[in-house]
C-alpha cells in the first residue's frame, strides 16, 4: 500500500508539472511505464486509492445528475460594456467606502463555471453553478479534467471556484477526427461536463483556470493576491495574466492591451474581471441581490458580420406578446454558430429595414445574445406584413405601442404553457420534476388550463399521459402535494405578474408581509416601496383586478395553497453585521454563523468599519487586531455562548 501511495503522489507531482506548470520533468514514455505500472498493481490488489490518476479517464455511464448544495454562494458579476460604466462604478464604490487603493485584472474565460470540494486534503465534490446557491454534481466528470489537483497540501475543508475550458487547438484536433463535429469551445466544454458518459468528457480534453475560494475553514486572506498565492501554492492553475493597478486609468491600460491579444490566446475570453484587491474594503462595500458591488465585469465589444435574413417567424410568450424572429443563414460569430437573432417588436423591424432575402449586420451582443444592427445598405428584399392573427390560437391581434398582443389569454396554448412553465421554474415553486414539455402533456391531455388545476390532477391522470412511470408521477405528485406552503416572494414570482421580476417580488414581500396585503395594496401603496414606480405598481393593478386572476388564485386556495407570511428575523444580533474568527472548541464557524442568522444577524467575511460584533475564538490573527484598532465589540466563546443561550 505505501508503494502504491508513493506512486501515485509521484504520477500527480508529473501530472502537475506538465498539465499546471507545462515543465514537464520526464519524458512521456517514461510517465507511461509508471503509469501501467500503477495500473497493474490496482489491479492485482483490487484498491484505487482517491486521488489515483487512474481515475481520470473517464468510467462508466452514470444514471443522472444528483443537486449539490454549495457551502458559499456563487454570485453572478455586474456588467460594463463601456468604459465609462467603469468609471461610473469606480464612483459608486467610493461614495460607499471611500477610494480603493489598487484593482486587480484578470481573463473572463468563456467556459463553464465549476465548484470544488476538498476535504482533508482531497477532492471530495464538484459541482455547476446552477443558479449560484446549487448546482449539479459533476464529480465524476471533473475527475477526467488533469489540471484539476485531486490531492492538495491544505487539510481544511474548502470550495474553490474556477472555469473549466477547451482549448481552441484540442477543438481543431477533435473535429479532425469525430463524427459530429463541435460547434464551439464554449458548448463543447459545458456539453463535455453534463453528458452522463464521463468517457466522452475525458475525450475532450478540458481543462480549468481558478481565480476564488469560495469558502475556507481555518485559513483567512487579507487580499486577492494573497488568495491567488494560496491557490499556486495547493496546485491549482490560475491565469497567467494576473495584474495590479492603482489606478482605474492603467487599469484600463490593461484592458487594452488584453484586447488587443485576445486572438492570440487558444482559450475564448469573452471579457475582463475588475476586482477590489483589498478584502476589507470588499466586505464593507457587500452584496447587491445578485452581484458583488466590489467586482464588475467589462464585457469586450461584440464581433459583427454580415449574414441573410432567411424568414421572420413570430414566437408567443407567457404575457401574449409576439417576438418576431429572424432565420439567418448560419454564420459564425466569436466562436459560436447563429442561425436566428431576436427583433424586438414591428417597430424594430421597419426601423432597421430588415427584409427576408436582405443581407443584415449581425452581432452577438455582449457577445452573447444574437443581436441585428440593421439592413446592408443598397440590399433589398421582400417585406412580411405583421400577422393579424396569432399564428397559434387564430384570434384576431392588439397593437399596444409598438408591440403585437394576443388577448386570448383563457386557450391560447403556447400562453398557458408559457405560464405553468413559468410558475413550476426554480426561482418560483421550484417543482423541478415537471419540465416545459410536461406542462404541455398537462394542456394537450386537459389536465389543466391555469395553474389553479394543477393542484387537482390525480396520480391516476399522471399515469395516463405518455413517457410517464409510476416512479414519476409518484414524484411530479410528491412535489406538486409539497408545495403549498412557498415563501411569500417566489409565490408573488411564480404568479407572473407583468414587470415584476424576482427582486421586485422579494421587495413587496418585505413592504407588506402577507399576499393579502400585497393583493390589497393601492397606488399610493406601491410607490412608496424603493424601485417600484408607476408603470410597475400599474401591473401589480391591473393583474389583481383581473376576474381571470381572481378565479386562479380562488381555485389555488381551495386546495390548500397558503403563501408563509414574511417574516423578519428578529433576535440579539437584529441589525448588526458580525464576524467570526478563529477556532471555536463548541462549534465550527460555519455553525456559528448559523446561529448568528438565525438570530438576525449578517454574517461577514472580513472586519470593516460597519462591523459590529467580532466572535473570536483560538488563534483569531489578524482580524481580532483589526477590530480592536477600529473600536469593535469583541466577544470570545464563552461570551459569545452565553448570549446564545
Amino acid at each position: 500500500m505505501q508503494e502504491m501511495q508513493q506512486l501515485v503522489s509521484q504520477l500527480n507531482e508529473y501530472a502537475y508539472d506538465y498539465y499546471v506548470l507545462d515543465n514537464p520533468r520526464i519524458s512521456d514514455s517514461e510517465y507511461d511505464a509508471l503509469y501501467d505500472r500503477l495500473l497493474l498493481m490496482e489491479k492485482e490488489q483490487g484498491i484505487v486509492l482517491p486521488d489515483s490518476p487512474t481515475k481520470r479517464v473517464g468510467g462508466p455511464v452514470l444514471e443522472g445528475f444528483e443537486k449539490h448544495t454549495h457551502l458559499a454562494p456563487l454570485y453572478s458579476l455586474d456588467k460594463a460594456k463601456t468604459i465609462e460604466e467603469i468609471r461610473a462604478w469606480e464612483k459608486r464604490n467610493e461614495k460607499i467606502a471611500g477610494p480603493a487603493a489598487e484593482y486587480t485584472l484578470e481573463y473572463k474565460f468563456d467556459g463553464l463555471t465549476i465548484n470544488l470540494t476538498y476535504e482533508g486534503g482531497k477532492l471530495v465534490g464538484a459541482a455547476t453553478r446552477g443558479d449560484g446557491i446549487t448546482g449539479e454534481e459533476i464529480y465524476e466528470q471533473a475527475l477526467t479534467i488533469r489540471s484539476i489537483p485531486l490531492s492538495i497540501p491544505f487539510q481544511g475543508r474548502m470550495e474553490v471556484q474556477g472555469e473549466a475550458i477547451m482549448h481552441l487547438s484540442d477543438l481543431e484536433a477533435y473535429n479532425k477526427t469525430a463524427k459530429e463535429p463541435l460547434k464551439n469551445a464554449r458548448n463543447a466544454c459545458a456539453g463535455a461536463l453534463r453528458n452522463l458518459d464521463t468517457a466522452v468528457t475525458a475525450s475532450r480534453k478540458l481543462d480549468a483556470y481558478f481565480y476564488n475560494v469560495g469558502y475556507i475553514e481555518g485559513k483567512e486572506f487579507d487580499d486577492h493576491t494573497q488568495m491567488i498565492a494560496f491557490l499556486k501554492e495547493n496546485k491549482f492553475k490560475v491565469s497567467e495574466f494576473e495584474r495590479v493597478y492603482r489606478s482605474v486609468d492603467a487599469l484600463i491600460d490593461g484592458i487594452e492591451e488584453a484586447g488587443e491579444n485576445r486572438e492570440n490566446l487558444d482559450f475564448l475570453i469573452d471579457g475582463m474581471v475588475i476586482k477590489i484587491k483589498d478584502f476589507s474594503l470588499r466586505e464593507q462595500l457587500g452584496y447587491t441581490e445578485k452581484f458583488p458591488r466590489w467586482a464588475i465585469a467589462y464585457k469586450f465589444a461584440a464581433e459583427e458580420v454580415t449574414t441573410k435574413v432567411l424568414d421572420i417567424l413570430w414566437e408567443l410568450g407567457r404575457t401574449g406578446k409576439l417576438t418576431p424572429i429572424a432565420q439567418l443563414e448560419e454564420v459564425q460569430i466569436a466562436g459560436a454558430s447563429v442561425r436566428r437573432a431576436t427583433l424586438n417588436n414591428l417597430e424594430d423591424i421597419l426601423r432597421k429595414r430588415v427584409t427576408v432575402g436582405c443581407r443584415v449586420f449581425v452581432r452577438r451582443s455582449n457577445d452573447v445574445i444574437p443581436e441585428i444592427l440593421g439592413a446592408v445598405p443598397g440590399e433589398e428584399g421582400t417585406y412580411r406584413d405583421a400577422p393579424t392573427q396569432c399564428p397559434a390560437c387564430g384570434s384576431a391581434l392588439e397593437q399596444v405601442g409598438p408591440n403585437l398582443f394576443c388577448p386570448n389569454t383563457l386557450s391560447c396554448k403556447p400562453q398557458l404553457v408559457a405560464r405553468m412553465a413559468h410558475f413550476v421554474s426554480r426561482d418560483a415553486m421550484n417543482l423541478e420534476s415537471i419540465s416545459e414539455k410536461t406542462a404541455e402533456l398537462f394542456f394537450e391531455h386537459g389536465l389543466v388550463q391555469d395553474i389553479g388545476d394543477l393542484y387537482q390532477i390525480t396520480k391516476e391522470q399522471l399515469l395516463e399521459l405518455p413517457g410517464i412511470q409510476q416512479k414519476k408521477a409518484e414524484n411530479i405528485f410528491s412535489a406538486i402535494q409539497g408545495s403549498k406552503t412557498p415563501e411569500l416572494a417566489n409565490f408573488v414570482y411564480a404568479l407572473g405578474i407583468n414587470n415584476v421580476g424576482k427582486k421586485t417580488a422579494k421587495d413587496l414581500a418585505e413592504a407588506f408581509g402577507s399576499f393579502d396585503a400585497i393583493a390589497a395594496a393601492g397606488m399610493e401603496d406601491l410607490v412608496g416601496i424603493r424601485d417600484i414606480g408607476e408603470i410597475v405598481a400599474q401591473s401589480i393593478l391591473d393583474f389583481f383586478a383581473s376576474r381571470q386572476v381572481q378565479q386562479t388564485l380562488q381555485k389555488l386556495w381551495n386546495c390548500g395553497m397558503k403563501p408563509k407570511a414574511y417574516e423578519k428575523k428578529e433576535g440579539i444580533f437584529a441589525g448588526k453585521n458580525v464576524v467570526v474568527t478563529g477556532t471555536l472548541a463548541s462549534m465550527t464557524r460555519k455553525e456559528a454563523g448559523e446561529q448568528i442568522e438565525k438570530r438576525g444577524g449578517v454574517l461577514q467575511a472580513a472586519v470593516g468599519k460597519n462591523t459590529h460584533l467580532l466572535v473570536a475564538g483560538e488563534k483569531a490573527g489578524s482580524k481580532l487586531a483589526k477590530a480592536q484598532s477600529l473600536g469593535i465589540e469583541i466577544l470570545d466563546e464563552e461570551a459569545f455562548l452565553k448570549l446564545l443561550s
